[in-house]
């Protein structure tokens, strides 16, 4: 799908997100996980954890594990790839990946 055929939602300022972090947003009328990597990498996935269901993917640790760029989730530790959404050690608990870009200083999601 184009990104050009996606329908945007802003969730809230660049520098709301403090570098290497993550903040929750609604989209669309679910819980999105938006991560700022480094100053300018915005990378967003599902923010509900599929083993706890709960909405706490954004409140994870940002780290790396070979080249992948991961979340790990504050309750059971699983890692996320912040790229795909792919739960590494379970991947039937993968989580949806989203669009993201800015636009005047707004960062703005999509929904795939």
């Amino acid at each position: 799908m184009s990104t050009d055929t996606l329908t945007w939602t802003a969730v809230c300022a660049v520098d709301d997100i403090l570098p290497n972090t993550g903040v929750n947003a609604r989209v669309d009328g679910h819980h999105v996980a938006v991560f700022r990597v480094g100053q300018d990498q915005l990378l967003a996935i599902d923010n509900v954890d599929p083993k706890a269901g709960a909405s706490v993917l954004s409140r994870g640790l940002i780290g790396s594990l070979g080249e992948r760029i991961v979340v790990a989730s504050p309750l059971y530790k699983h890692h996320f790839d912040l790229h795909t959404g792919e739960c590494l050690e379970l991947p039937e608990h993968s989580v949806r990946a989203h669009a993201v870009r800015v636009q005047d200083g707004r960062v703005l999601v999509a929904r795939y």
